[in-house]
């Protein structure tokens, strides 16, 4: 009976990660644009799932700062503000600058290869996507490449936090990139750049590279 239970559990969890990952990534394409409204119902027969792992997967989103409830009405798409926005790029500035003052050399130090291989292999990807212009495949590499470059501190707080923002920034900044006729070579898109310096532990390098990016960001969407 406990082990039932137990597996019962296990499914309703993964459903309601799935749930949040596709809403997260219907967000992220602007599918579902800020302020869009919904409820729980639809969203269970969008998906033909119960209400049960829908509501805790937007209840989990809410949580993540992408989601607001409305109260008796059910939830709307975060609307992030340029104030918001550059916020969030001075946020992420600082906690990789502290993480650079505070131990990188050694956490680099001690990736194994098959980290930093992979590592670079995102880069590639990201980076071939950023140069073409396609949104919509850099936003998934982008994000895989930064969470996976996160982990090398072997701090889960740090890596949730700036993944975090990172989902909150493309959220702001998609509506924006959109209206441009054509985003060919004005992504950025240093990503293996970014990745070579790591592997070189050349910090000083690794630390100019993402002060562009920042700057890129807040430049691209000013």
């Amino acid at each position: 009976m406990a082990a039932g239970g137990d597996s019962t559990v296990i499914r309703r969890s993964t459903l309601r990660q799935q749930i949040a990952d596709a809403l997260r990534d219907e967000v992220l394409a602007g599918r579902l644009p800020c302020g869009h409204p919904f409820t729980v119902k639809e969203i269970a027969e969008q998906y033909g799932v119960s209400a049960t792992p829908v509501r805790e997967a937007l209840l989990d989103l809410c949580a993540q700062g992408l989601l607001d409830v409305e109260q008796h009405r059910g939830f709307k798409v975060h609307a992030f503000t340029a104030d918001d926005f550059r916020a969030m790029v001075e946020a992420r500035t600082l906690v990789i600058e502290g993480i650079f003052r505070s131990g990188a050399e050694e956490a680099l130090a001690a990736t194994p290869a098959e980290v930093l291989i992979s590592i670079r292999r995102r880069a590639d990807e990201a980076e071939r996507a950023a140069r073409a212009g396609d949104l919509d495949v850099l936003i998934g590499y982008d994000l895989r490449f930064w969470r996976e470059l996160g982990n090398i501190v072997n701090n889960a707080y740090i890596s949730d936090f700036l993944d975090r923002i990172r989902v909150q920034t493309w959220m702001y900044a998609v509506p924006l990139l959109r209206r441009a006729p054509d985003l060919t070579n004005r992504l950025w898109h240093g990503h293996c750049a970014l990745a070579d310096a790591l592997v070189r532990r050349d910090l000083s390098a690794a630390q100019r590279l993402i002060a562009e990016y920042n700057a890129h960001a807040l430049a691209l969407v000013r």
